[in-house]
């Protein structure tokens, strides 16, 4: 019997055991954390064995496989004990990928993804049989356990594609690529660009490859490194043959032979990244030939993603915003972009080593008031201290909402955009967005 052994008992943790478990292999899950009440209920029900709190050695280092959860680096002792021993270690996508012949889209970039995914599954569930996992909601082992979805869209992080083998997506979507977690590269760039590139490396020219034709960091890439599968690139700068592209305020998506075009106007979701979010849901869509007013339908009635650019509440007409999804300087960099009104700008956290000279043009037209909210601001003051009037310190988020509605006046908004990671005050970004929400509601 083969043993399978699983580092990190959340959510793809425990999908992972219980596929594992039903494939016929001796499952051991092991946290060095404590692992979840509803995830122990799962374990044991399931009489899966686990240990918490610790990784034992003898329990682990005689695996035939190990599934490590994307949020371990590769830098910790058991991680590298197990690879001395030439265990292979993969992640949940790999393992999953393995017991499902169903056609996937895989979805990753530094931004946008959980969006992207979102619409793609929102429009191919009108038609198709599909799931959507990855990053989101059930894990995507669990579902091929449990669901055995024809079709997925998966939204996958560069730390799951760190630990992929064989994994080949029949459609992998690149959407751009901004410094992101560096902190688990070694601080190189290159090394963070050649994970987001393994999502095609085991593509062949009968699968596809979407990208943004207008980042310079994917074409810059792609001409050092070409990838075997059939590229259908998006863009909004040029003219494009095969893909996507916009022309007289119309986007127009070509492949092969057929063509559709719809106005830019119908995409619900504002702003120019989602432009480009939309033109790569709808290739997919192509591709999967689903049918182009199903397309156009699904484009307008798309809701959006919570606790991205997600409008809260107006009070004394003052809009609250919850973008605490916007864990990098990027996707900050998106949510100031869309402000057409005076912000109070509510921002800090755990910093992954940002640069936030892109941002500064936008604070300096359109942020009135900082509000740093993390443990160590110290950053933050320095870099933004002299940019605006007001800049203010807190460690409390209910606090960071009360600043914020004594400064803001009416016509403004209180954008919510930390441009960090949230594991210093909060458990991660959904509890920092509905803290957020919560505190607003409060007011």
């Amino acid at each position: 019997m083969k043993r399978l052994v699983v580092l990190g008992g959340g959510e793809s943790g425990v999908g992972t055991a219980l596929l594992g478990q039903a494939k016929g292999y001796d499952v051991f899950v092991s946290d060095k954390g404590k692992i979840k009440e509803k995830y122990k209920h799962v374990l044991e029900h399931n009489e899966i064995a686990w240990e918490e709190e610790q990784h034992t050695e003898a329990k682990i280092l005689n695996a035939d496989v190990v599934m490590k959860s994307p949020g371990i680096p590769d830098k910790v002792d058991i991680v590298e004990k197990i690879r001395q021993q030439r265990i292979q270690v993969v992640s949940e996508i790999e393992f999953a990928a393995r017991f499902t012949d169903a056609t996937i889209v895989a979805i990753t970039g530094s931004n946008g993804k959980t969006t992207t995914a979102s619409l793609t599954h929102h429009i191919l569930k009108q038609e198709l049989n599909v799931g959507l996992a990855g990053n989101i909601g059930d894990s995507f082992a669990k579902q091929v356990l449990e669901k055995n979805y024809e079709n997925y869209v998966l939204e996958i992080s560069s730390f799951q594609l760190d630990d992929i083998v064989d994994f080949k997506p029949k459609i992998a979507v690149l959407l751009n690529i901004t410094p992101d977690h560096l902190d688990r590269y070694d601080y190189k760039f290159e090394n963070y660009i050649a994970s987001k590139f393994r999502i095609a490396e085991n593509q062949t020219k009968d699968d596809y490859f979407i990208y943004d034709a207008d980042d310079p960091v994917i074409v810059k890439h792609l001409e050092d490194h070409p990838v075997q599968s059939t590229l259908l690139p998006f863009s909004l700068e040029k003219s494009i043959e095969n893909g996507a592209c916009i022309e007289n305020e119309n986007i127009k998506i070509k492949i092969n032979n057929s063509q559709i075009t719809m106005p830019t106007s119908n995409v619900t979701l504002e702003g120019q990244h989602n432009l480009k979010n939309a033109m790569a849901a709808s290739t997919v869509a192509q591709l999967l030939r689903i049918r182009k007013q199903t397309i156009r339908e699904s484009l307008e009635n798309f809701q959006g993603v919570e606790h991205r650019l997600e409008q809260v509440l107006k009070i004394n007409r003052v809009q609250y915003i919850n973008d605490s999804k916007a864990t990098n300087v990027n996707a900050t960099y998106y949510a100031l972009e869309s402000m057409d009104a005076p912000t109070v700008w509510i921002v800090g956290g755990v910093d992954k080593g940002n640069n936030y000279e892109e941002l500064f043009p936008f604070v300096n037209e359109k942020v009135k008031a900082i509000i740093c909210l993390g443990v160590d601001n110290e950053k933050l003051m320095k870099t933004f201290g002299n940019m605006v009037d007001i800049i203010i310190e807190t460690q409390f988020m209910s606090e960071a909402v009360k600043i914020a509605y004594k400064v803001a006046e009416a016509g403004d908004n209180v954008l919510l955009s930390p441009a960090c990671a949230s594991f210093d005050l909060f458990e991660n970004y959904e509890d920092r967005g509905r803290q957020f929400k919560e505190a607003v509601r409060n007011l």
